[in-house]
């Protein structure tokens, strides 16, 4: 039985679901796993703004999406819970992204929206509703249009793990979160708790 022997002068690179020379099969699967989660993240998102920066969520977890309203302040819960609203008979928490993303807080506008969107979280499925500045349209986005979040180092660990990653499109880039791990599941059980008292 031979052996093939590498060194490093020979290639590394190869096309996608072809074994590179000079890689273990470990690095073949990680590199294999990697393209099927770019994949993955192709779709239709809708994207809205906090600020001058432009988020996408999945179409898919969108509810629905309805001007400002009146909000139900629930007492002894953290400042990014700005409440509870009433949706056709419907008790649903309503959380300020901006503050959950520590921005700083401002004035609710004509182009404020509450957009609801389901989110799941170990085992717990819930309708929650998000405050945005503004929703701007729907985009559908190719697997060539996703690229991997930077490494932020260990700072920004907590943030990069509900970053699906980065679209460019017309030189603009938008941030694709995972809505399911924008709340920890630790939050959705407090907010479901919540509902059910």
């Amino acid at each position: 039985m031979s052996t093939l022997i590498l060194d490093e002068t020979q290639t590394r690179s190869g096309p996608a679901g072809t074994p590179h020379l000079g890689q273990s099969p470990d690095d073949v699967r990680k590199r294999e796993a990697k393209h099927s989660a770019v994949d993955q993240r192709a779709g239709k998102y809708l994207t809205f703004l906090l600020g001058r920066e432009e988020f996408a969520i999945r179409v898919l977890k969108v509810r629905e999406i309805m001007g400002i309203q009146d909000i139900t302040a629930v007492p002894q819960t953290p400042s990014y819970i700005k409440g509870v609203i009433n949706l056709r008979g419907k008790v649903i928490p309503v959380v300020d992204l901006r503050l959950k993303f520590c921005l700083p807080e401002i004035e609710y506008t004509q182009r404020t929206c509450i957009i609801v969107v389901q989110v799941e979280s170990s085992g717990v499925t819930l309708h929650t509703g998000i405050i945005v500045d503004a929703v701007s349209e729907v985009l559908n986005l190719a697997a060539g249009d996703v690229e991997d979040t930077p490494d932020f180092g260990d700072g920004g660990s907590s943030a990069a793990s509900y970053l699906l990653g980065m679209a460019k499109i017309k030189g603009k880039v938008k941030i694709l979160l995972d809505i399911d791990r924008v709340l920890s599941a630790q939050e959705v059980r407090g907010l479901d708790g919540l509902m059910h008292n």
